[in-house]
């Protein structure tokens, strides 16, 4: 583990002992005052050594906290799929798919909760909150569970049900708030400073984005490098900023002579942080980001992104940007995704993909480019938007020849 050096607010720069601030710079306030980890990148001699346990905690050499207070769960390690057909049919020299969908709890946000849980173990916190629409949540309560954390969960009364389901089957306790999820992620701001409970929402604690960041480190060693281009899906931005900070610190660290470009993708209905981005090109100040959030992709509506401010400055620094795609155009990526490679992500999770298509069209991804797609949520989070999609299939009676008129159509 390499201990960090301290925190600096990515607003005014001031820096901050390690360990000393939980959440956001005492000056700059919250969101303004997103907090970024720092390491010595010049102690970092060689890459990450081999290890034969497969997790996240293998880059512990920059992580803020080491595997003596990892969680038992399983976070990391999610596999890199070639996509050729899909590659042939967009004309891309290269594509791939990292299902980080394949975690304990069906998304990618295990990565920066398996961070955060070892981080309130080191700190001696006692019970763990968290606002989400719903992934961040049922990471966080199966990894309490896990670890024997009380936890305290803040949804919006839309959050689907599969996902409610995991929070009570984990053990959580559980407050559907009736709003959005803004007003949920504010309510559990309060409580748990009320009740001093470490909170894990996306965007305030930075513990988040360093988890979040090790997906980067896997890609880069998955391919023998870096790609081109890198495409994933934005609500809050936690993790678009992770996956930027995980490509800037390796080339810091002297591991990778680059950065790719990293691309967020946001549904058009919910779109605040892609319309933040275009302010800070035009010299404009990034805040205020608050918007009507309304999409299909529950994962991504997030219409007061809290982690605005990184997700805007290392986007911008990896030379990449964000693209807005429209609700039907999740929903057919999704299917699509399915068909083509045989990986089910629900619509946030195949935003990608139908942001990569337009990207293409746009000229700001080449067809000479290397590109990998982030699955970040299994389609089985929230099956109900693609049965609205698709016919149901028949219903027949027990007979071959029922099976016969079927396939002959």
């Amino acid at each position: 583990m390499a201990e960090p050096l301290g925190v600096r607010c990515l607003s005014c720069g001031q820096e901050y002992a390690p360990w000393s601030l939980d959440y956001f710079c005492p000056s700059c306030g919250f969101p303004a005052g997103s907090l970024e980890v720092l390491y010595d990148y010049r102690k970092l001699s060689a890459p990450f050594p081999k290890t034969e346990k497969l997790s996240l905690w293998r880059y512990e050499a920059l992580l803020p906290v080491g595997e003596d207070f990892a969680p038992p769960l399983r976070a990391g390690f999610t596999p890199l799929y070639p996509a050729s057909k899909l590659a042939q049919e967009l004309g891309l020299r290269e594509l791939w798919i990292k299902d980080d969908a394949l975690h304990p709890t069906g998304s990618c946000k295990d990565r920066g909760t398996a961070v955060v849980v070892a981080a309130a173990k080191k700190l001696g916190r006692k019970a763990l909150s968290c606002a989400s629409t719903g992934n961040a949540a049922a990471s966080l309560a199966g990894f309490a569970a896990a670890s024997g954390f009380p936890c305290y969960i803040f949804v919006p009364k839309a959050a689907p049900r599969p996902k409610i389901a995991q929070l009570v089957a984990f053990g959580a306790r559980v407050f559907r708030v009736d709003g959005s999820y803004d007003q949920a992620f504010a309510l559990a701001l309060v409580a748990s400073q009320e009740f001093g409970w470490y909170n894990r929402s996306d965007g305030l604690n930075p513990m988040v984005v360093e988890g979040n960041k090790t997906v980067s480190f896997e890609i880069w060693e998955g391919l023998g490098d870096v790609p081109e281009a890198v495409v994933v899906a934005a609500g809050d931005g936690a993790v678009v900023a992770g996956v930027c900070k995980g490509f800037l610190e390796l080339k810091r660290a002297g591991f990778a002579e680059r950065v790719p470009k990293v691309f967020g993708v946001q549904a058009e209905g919910a779109a605040a942080i892609a319309h933040a981005f275009s302010r800070f090109l035009s010299g404009e100040p990034i805040l205020p980001a608050e918007e009507p959030a309304e999409t299909i992709a529950d994962s991504i509506c997030v219409g007061k992104p809290a982690a605005v401010i990184p997700a805007v400055k290392y986007v911008a620094e990896t030379g990449g940007g964000y693209v807005t795609v429209r609700d039907p155009d999740l929903l057919g990526a999704s299917l699509d995704l399915a068909r083509k490679t045989g990986i089910f992500a629900e619509p946030s999770g195949a935003a990608p993909l139908a942001g990569l298509r337009k990207l293409l069209a746009e000229g700001r991804i080449e067809p000479g480019d290397r590109v990998v797609l982030i699955v970040t949520g299994s389609g089985l989070k929230d099956p109900s938007s693609i049965l609205r999609e698709v016919p149901e299939p028949p219903t027949i009676p027990p007979q071959l020849e029922a099976v016969s008129e079927v396939v002959r159509g």
